[in-house]
């Protein structure tokens, strides 16, 4: 019936006592009954299908009873007026008095065409191609298909080929950032998926050359602190300040693993900042030369190799040469990797309420929320940093509200974090959606 109708009538009615669903449907029926004839006749108009069923929501409140009752019309306007006219004339409910008043009658057709043009525009502005890929583009797309399917998993995490054979191994954050060093043929990374570093990680680091490769952010400076204890950590390479290993580029990787330093230099620096100012410290100065330069070996592994050896024209003497210079005498430039961390996010301004309310009072805000099981506010922060803070939450939150658009590396870290649901102002394009994390938008939300 829903099918074919044209318009929905909607009424609100309102008990002095305390009825049910099957009270005002027997009251329509009843009160109704050769009020307008046979033609008009509510059981019969059901059984000819031209109206469908009589839906009934009723609420308690203060020992009275409101509610709502909807009717699907297939008849013309003029019969679909004069029926809901008639619901007007019910007087009592069950045993009690009670009041109907049609609220509108609302036009099914204009509600579908409004849908059509909401819809014509979104597959406008997204579904068309872009356009075609010119043939360098169609020749590393092919290239990075081939480099992606190598990844494998270590114990249940994501790693690349090489990771076990390997007499040294990379250790980064997340599966994207395996991924992207797939992408440069390094393959003997191997992800810790999250600040908590497993004890397969640990046992792993064991009799290997080990390179922390961190983002630039307070949850890098949590995992090298942590697989520092509980794993042998023999060098620290750190993404440029505010990025992610998965966001470089081919050379930025080459630059920040060139000028890794060793773990314990890192570690000094870092006490020493923190004795001084309380604040984390970047890595040592660039200037200083750095021994085992970083490099892509042959098969695709990364560890440190030994540099040549040149002689001083003035003693004969063999000299070491830095890690840091070039074939043409140069010094490379080196990056230097800050802790960043996380400020201190600003108070909740609501503290309770439904997931409705939550996703009114956030969108266009510019914020992020993240909420527990009763609904309360567990953080409030900038949308730009609900993927850190998340990540970093020790309280692990039901749901994220976010004005802004949910992104895979959002939806990742969810999933890996145990958060159920995620609303944003818009979806993002997925390369996969984890099935244990109910993403949605705002306007599904709120319809």
């Amino acid at each position: 019936m829903e099918d074919t109708a044209k318009y929905l009538i909607h009424a609100d009615f309102l008990a002095d006592g305390v009825v049910e669903r099957s009270d005002v449907v027997g009251a329509v029926f009843g009160q109704t009954e050769g009020l307008l004839g046979d033609d008009l006749d509510i059981r019969d108009l059901q059984q000819s299908s031209k109206l469908g069923r009589i839906d009934v929501e009723v609420r308690h409140e203060s020992g009275q009873s409101v509610g709502d009752i909807t009717i699907a019309s297939s008849l013309d306007r003029v019969e679909t007026a004069t029926l809901a006219a008639a619901l007007e004339a019910i007087e009592r409910i069950g045993p009690s008095h009670a009041a109907v008043e049609v609220s509108r009658i609302e036009d099914v057709r204009a509600a579908k065409r409004r849908a059509v043009v909401d819809r014509a525009k979104e597959l406008l502005a997204t579904a068309f191609d872009e356009g075609v890929m010119d043939s360098d583009a169609i020749l590393d797309e092919v290239r990075e298909s081939i480099r992606v399917e190598d990844i494998t998993e270590y114990a249940g995490l994501p790693a690349g080929p090489n990771v076990e054979s390997s007499d040294a191994i990379i250790v980064v954050e997340g599966r994207s950032d395996v991924l992207t060093l797939l992408k440069f043929g390094v393959k003997n990374a191997i992800a810790v998926e999250g600040t908590n570093v497993p004890e397969a990680v640990a046992d792993l680091t064991r009799g290997k050359t080990v390179t922390a490769f961190l983002d630039g952010d307070r949850g890098g400076d949590l995992i090298r602190r942590e697989l520092a204890q509980v794993g042998d950590l023999d060098y620290v390479a750190v993404a440029p300040e505010g990025t992610s290993v998965e966001d470089l580029s081919r050379a930025e990787v080459d630059v920040a693993l060139r000028n890794k330093v060793t773990a314990d230099r890192y570690a000094e620096a870092d006490n020493e900042a923190a004795a001084t100012d309380g604040s984390p410290s970047p890595a040592p100065p660039v200037d200083e030369p750095q021994s085992d330069a970083q490099t892509v070996a042959p098969g695709g592994d990364t560890g440190p190799v030994p540099a040549e050896d040149s002689v001083d024209e003035a003693t004969d003497e063999p000299v070491a040469a830095s890690a840091g210079d070039t074939e043409d005498g140069t010094s490379e430039p080196s990056a230097t990797a800050e802790d960043t961390p996380v400020g201190p996010s600003e108070p909740p301004t609501d503290v309770g309420g439904t997931l409705g309310d939550h996703v009114a009072a956030v969108m266009g805000s510019g914020r992020a929320r993240l909420l527990d099981d009763a609904m309360d506010v567990i953080d409030e922060v900038a949308a730009g940093a609900a993927f850190e803070t998340l990540r970093d939450a020790e309280t692990v939150p039901r749901a994220v509200v976010l004005d802004g658009e949910v992104a895979q590396r959002l939806v990742d870290v969810a999933a890996q974090r145990g958060v159920r649901e995620v609303v944003g102002s818009e979806r993002g394009s997925f390369v996969k959606q984890p099935t244990s994390v109910r993403v949605r938008t705002a306007a599904e939300v709120t319809a």
